[in-house]
């Protein structure tokens, strides 16, 4: 079964190159020896992309090796000419708080210029006024290195900065290079509806479902074929990694990819339990348990979970919980005691995230009566849809509100076959 496993992902990667364009197809090392971030497998087998040409670098805290060292200090001690470096949401160094993005690139707006702290590099932010690089940004680079931490769902604006840095790159004639990194939740469950594309925003640009399964090298690889972004693209693969490893078993340190995802527990939750952003309940911001719970100061967290467990869906359970939010990004209960219920995974392999927060949604909004708010446009941005939406509001129950979305994931199924590199 290993052998025939190692060919088919032989084939793949064969594949990709002969239709995708160019893909660094590392062997995998074995499990004892942990996952090699794409970072590593650069500067030890394919530095000759960024030999003699100058780079530009986005990343953020997250883009590190195994021994924390940062991909920008490893760079420059390996010689590598980087330019300018560039920052997705949240900033350089991750600690940048959460402004609501314009929505669309600019090339009008003077762009936010820093310096990096250490290296002393120009940094240009591409989240607020602009969202994709502007040939002012990019003057004198020759190839754009990215190097971010995703988290394995759709709604994550890293994998936006990822792709409209693509179109500027293929726009420019620049080449685009991948260090891939793993899917945090693993990537052999692709759960919950597929985007609309009248719905397209940062929060979520193409038509791929909620929890899709892929890592950031792979997604390149689809936008910039099937979305024909046509860029000069290569994706250095990420050793190690296979399909049903979770982050906890890849060897490598978890660095929290933004400031309320502090934990693989929270990033397991988060494809589904993010909806209720685009609520008037909290998600736990200003706690420890982001997005592993949800609640609100007027919520009986005891009766939503008696209902919750009463659907017995697989690989979780639900806990009535209390909790205080401190200085909550979102602004939603500072300070107030707030109750809920929190989400309990009990078989990860199993467990559908989307599925269990639409029946959160579903009961909690009956619980909740005229206390219950939407926040429309947010909600529809985040769930790609207004179906969801209307459905919920309608009284529908978890079967209909979510009877399309088989069709719709079996198609995507298919589609992304072509571009999986593990």
């Amino acid at each position: 079964m290993q052998a025939k496993q190692h060919l088919a992902a032989g084939r793949v990667c064969l594949a990709s190159i002969l239709l995708l364009g160019m893909v660094e197809c590392m062997p995998s090392k074995g499990e004892e020896d942990g996952v090699r971030p794409g970072i590593e497998i650069l500067l030890a087998d394919s530095s000759h992309l960024v030999s003699g040409r100058r780079v530009g670098l986005i990343t953020n805290h997250t883009g590190r090796t195994r021994d924390q060292t940062h991909s920008i200090d490893l760079l420059l001690s390996h010689g590598v000419e980087i330019s300018a470096l560039f920052g997705p949401e949240h900033g350089i160094r991750g600690n940048v708080p959460e402004p609501e993005p314009s929505g669309t690139a600019d090339e009008g707006v003077e762009p936010v210029r820093d310096v990096e702290e250490v290296s002393g590099l120009p940094v240009y932010s591409l989240y607020g006024e602009t969202l994709k690089p502007t040939l002012e940004m990019l003057s004198g680079i020759e190839l754009l290195l990215f190097d971010i931490q995703d988290i394995g769902a759709r709604y994550y604006t890293y994998v936006s900065t990822m792709a409209l840095a693509m179109q500027a790159a293929a726009e420019h004639g620049i080449t685009f290079v991948v260090l891939d990194r793993p899917n945090p939740i693993g990537g052999d469950l692709v759960q919950g509806n597929v985007l609309e594309v009248e719905h397209a925003s940062f929060v979520g640009l193409y038509p791929v479902p909620m929890r899709h399964g892929m890592t950031v090298g792979e997604l390149a690889l689809l936008f910039n074929d099937r979305f024909e972004i046509g860029a000069d693209l290569h994706v250095i693969r990420a050793a190690g990694w296979r399909r049903g490893m979770w982050f906890d078993q890849s060897g490598l340190p978890w660095v929290d990819p933004s400031p309320n995802m502090p934990s693989l527990e929270s990033a397991t939750h988060y494809p589904g339990t993010c909806l209720f952003e685009g609520t008037n309940l909290s998600v736990g911001r200003g706690t420890e348990q982001a997005f592993q719970q949800i609640g609100a100061p007027w919520l009986d967290g005891v009766a939503l979970a008696e209902r919750l467990n009463g659907y017995e869906l697989p690989g979780v359970r639900f806990e009535a919980v209390s909790f205080t939010p401190e200085g909550p990004h979102d602004r939603k209960y500072n300070s107030e005691l707030v109750n809920g219920v929190r989400f309990v995974a009990t078989d990860r392999d199993v467990y559908d995230p989307t599925l269990a927060a639409v029946a959160a949604l579903i009961e909690a909004r009956r619980l909740a009566g005229k206390r219950w708010e939407w926040i429309p446009g947010h909600f529809d941005r985040l769930a790609g849809t207004t179906h969801l939406r209307e459905r919920i509001e309608a009284g529908a129950q978890l079967d209909d509100v979510t009877s399309q979305w088989a069709d719709l994931l079996e198609a995507f199924l298919q589609l992304r076959a072509r571009y999986l590199l593990y």
